[in-house]
């Protein structure tokens, strides 16, 4: 008997991902082995940032399901004056405080461990850039964009991640800036305003 076959087949270990740009560049980001858990690639991320770079300073950034929150960290790292990292798993979002409370400059990051859809019906206050990444099997977009009204500064920004194959339309508040595409994935950035 060959033993070899008889063993279980190991867990998949957790993977990193990087921090591109900005003052953290190169922090590890840890990638845990979850359901739907699917951090935006690195190619994706840098065309991401250079699109946004000229409104990231001082800009207040929300991540709404933020996973990894390499796109919240992304954006406090290259200069947004802070971010809401909301993240309903318990674990992933106490690793993201524990990440945040290590580096310089973390406090600008909160970590919120709650459903999205449910904090937005408590949050207060209005952001200048949301990132909405949410995992594809749940089909959160609708909704979530939805629940985002009344938390949108008047000419923000808004990311859209979703498989390649789903074209999404946030609505007549947003006009479409720039979009791309992966192998696997659809990403788009939108502008609040009139077309």
């Amino acid at each position: 008997m060959n033993r070899d076959r008889a063993k279980p087949s190991p867990v998949r270990p957790p993977g990193v991902v990087r921090i591109i740009g900005g003052e953290w560049r190169g922090t590890r980001l840890p990638v845990a082995d979850r359901d739907g858990l699917r951090p935006t690639a690195d190619r994706v991320r840098e065309t991401l940032f250079n699109w946004l770079q000229p409104m990231l300073p001082g800009a207040r950034v929300l991540d709404l399901f933020a996973g990894t929150g390499a796109l919240g960290l992304e954006a406090v790292s290259r200069g947004a004056r802070e971010a809401v990292l909301v993240e309903r798993d318990p674990r992933l979002a106490e690793d993201l405080r524990l990440l945040a409370a290590k580096l310089p400059g973390g406090d600008r990051v909160q970590v919120v461990c709650a459903d999205a859809l449910a904090w937005l019906g408590t949050a207060h206050g209005e952001f200048d850039l949301i990132f909405m990444d949410p995992p594809f099997a749940g089909d959160l977009w609708r909704p979530a964009l939805v629940a985002l009204e009344g938390h949108v500064a008047a000419d923000a920004w808004l990311y859209l991640e979703s498989p390649r194959v789903v074209v999404l339309d946030p609505g007549p508040a947003w006009r479409a800036h720039r979009e791309g595409s992966t192998r696997d994935v659809r990403y788009t950035l939108h502008r609040r305003g009139p077309g």
